[in-house]
């Protein structure tokens, strides 16, 4: 029997009064906002994907785009590229609640559909008289730059190619991010006062001992530009290309004549990115040859599907022993593999099989095995590599004002992983050279009346990406975009399955008469009859103990990890006892006044 509610209202309207917002450090509070927004807690930016995706519902496209720079400023570029960690951890993947949100790809239409004339949203500090030298302008030195210099600093890039961007520029394919969109988002971080110089090598054209001299502090983010060998007979014979490079030559133009058989060494995005640039230069049979298995790539899984889909075969469990060829390259030679123990935090340990030796014909090899940091010469510690030693928790170096951050120190990592290490970089330079932090994340927390999101919503099926279908247009021109983005309708449809998990349920015990109504309206486990809480050291609830008998239940407890905001317990209540909150992880200027060591 339904006990709904029909003449109470629970929409989100301009005319309901503004609640007052409460701002929260208690480790309790951040505990409940990694354990209940789970999207928000694996991305390493922090983005708030509910807020975002709730913007994108009420058509703020401009609003959505904003909130999404606040933390990655490349919201248009990780549209496309983004490592997607948020959508392995969103509720709707959970089982029997279907697929995740497409939560990259609406990242992306905020962009698509964001105002003609938007203008760019920023929280600028007055200059502070301090100079800082960014070297490398891929996404670790744009996010660093960017931040510095809203926080008051003039800041400096040193950029060795021909143009900013990096890895993003010149290492990811045009058909996955086109060039004009990079620019746009470059230029963006530019016009907040950044110096650009371009085809400055540091080392050569002007030293560290210099710019320590110049600046009151010097970033080293120069990325992962050193392609790691296969160290195998037979590497140097004509036809046998490094990943990196090869990518970074077809990026700027170059025409490589691979012949038709391409056999790509490798397992990261850089060899699948290698095997789709073979298909577009004209190699008719592509292979991406793995040493472990498939189904343990660490590549999102539309990139293995629009791989083969464009008929790049995947070869499994097969360890590279040496090139074949005399005059050039002939083939490679390959032993079969076995999968052993997988490590803890690790891949799993591949070990060669004796005796089960293979060739496999190829006109074409290319090896990309990954990347390693090119080393800077500087006036302070480093390893065995030449690469400066830093602390990870500040970045800095044994040098006085020498910080290094991203790819350059971790080895090669994900966009998202770089722009976050950017910003941390940032924060701990300013507060160096200033002695006050600018900004620290709290838990916002705010009363409110969104729950308009209809129970229907949760049999929306995931809205795919839009791409070109035909391989013959993929192909041709070879920097055709494949994905195509959102319409303004499609975006809706997919905001739609958002869970809005950053709403919080609760009941007020004080008016709760047990009546069960919201147990039994509920279409999940989500409402418990609860004998008592487990707390952590911090206080925050990490264990409920149920009951089924009247006499040792204290409490009817909403489980919100269980729940999915659908806002039917809160229509059908008879005593008005539940209440909702928009609780949110965010980023708080701080003020001089507001300053605690």
């Amino acid at each position: 029997m339904s006990h709904d509610k029909s003449s109470k209202a629970y929409s989100d309207t301009p005319s309901q009064p503004e609640q007052k917002v409460f701002y929260s450090t208690d480790p309790a509070d951040f505990f409940y906002m990694s354990v209940n927004v789970p999207c928000q807690d694996y991305c390493p930016a922090k983005t708030n994907v509910p807020a975002y995706i709730r913007a994108i519902y009420e058509s703020k496209f401009s609003s959505s785009y904003e909130i999404n720079r606040m933390v990655n400023i490349l919201p248009g570029v990780l549209g496309r590229i983004c490592s997607r960690p948020c959508e392995d951890r969103c509720r709707h993947g959970e089982k029997e609640l279907g697929r995740s949100v497409n939560i990259c790809h609406l990242k992306r239409a905020a962009g698509d559909h964001k105002s003609v004339g938007h203008i760019y949203e920023h929280q600028l500090f007055a200059p502070n008289g301090k100079r800082v030298c960014v070297i490398g302008s891929g996404p670790t030195g744009l996010a660093a730059a960017h931040d510095l210099s809203m926080t008051g600093f003039h800041v400096t890039i040193l950029e060795a190619y021909d143009e900013p961007g990096g890895m993003l520029r010149y290492g990811i394919p045009d058909f996955r991010l086109p060039r004009d969109i990079l620019t746009s988002e470059i230029d963006a971080v530019l016009r907040m006062g950044v110096d650009l110089k371009t085809k400055v090598v540091v080392g050569k054209d002007v030293s560290m001992e210099q710019l320590l001299t110049e600046y009151d502090a010097v970033l080293v983010s120069t990325g992962c530009y050193a392609s790691r060998a296969l160290n195998e007979p037979g590497e140097d014979l004509p036809g046998v290309y490094s990943g990196l490079e090869f990518v970074m030559e077809v990026s700027a133009g170059a025409k490589i004549d691979l012949g038709n058989r391409v056999l790509v060494l490798g397992a990261g995005f850089t060899a699948f990115d290698c095997a789709r640039y073979a298909l577009r230069l004209g190699a008719e049979d592509v292979s991406i040859c793995i040493r472990g298995l498939e189904e343990e790539l660490t590549v999102t899984a539309d990139e293995i599907h629009e791989a083969k889909l464009e008929g790049i075969k995947i070869r499994s469990l097969m360890i590279p022993h040496r090139v074949v060829g005399e005059s050039k390259v002939e083939g490679m030679e390959f032993l079969r593999s076995k999968p052993g123990e997988k490590i803890p935090n690790r891949k799993r340990k591949v070990t060669p099989i004796p005796d089960t030796n293979f060739t496999l014909a190829a006109d074409a090899i290319i090896i990309a095995i990954g990347q390693s940091a090119i080393p800077i010469p500087a006036a302070a510690e480093t390893d065995e590599s030449g690469v400066l030693k830093t602390d990870p928790e500040t970045f800095r170096s044994t040098a006085k004002g020498l910080y290094a951050a991203g790819d350059y120190i971790t080895g090669p990592s994900t966009v998202i992983d770089c722009i976050a290490a950017g910003r941390k970089a940032a924060e701990q330079i300013a507060r160096d050279l200033l002695g006050r932090k600018f900004r620290e994340w709290v838990v916002s927390i705010q009363e409110t009346k969104i729950t308009d999101r209809e129970r229907s919503w949760d049999y929306i099926p995931r809205v795919e990406m839009p791409k070109v279908e035909s391989i013959e247009e993929r192909l041709n021109p070879p920097d055709t975009e494949v994905e195509l983005g959102f319409s303004n309708s499609e975006s809706l449809e997919e905001s739609k399955r958002c869970y809005l998990c950053y709403l919080h349920y609760e009941i007020d015990m004080n008016r709760c008469i047990y009546c069960r109504w919201c147990i039994d309206e509920a279409p999940r486990d989500c409402i418990k009859l609860v004998e008592n809480v487990t707390l952590n050291e911090d206080g925050a609830v990490i264990g409920l103990t149920e009951s089924s008998s009247w006499n040792k239940v204290n409490a009817v407890v909403i489980d919100n990890t269980q729940c999915i905001r659908c806002g039917a317990c809160l229509r059908v209540c008879p005593m008005d006892c539940i209440s909702v909150s928009k609780v949110q992880l965010i980023e708080k200027t701080v003020s001089v006044g507001e300053q605690n060591g």
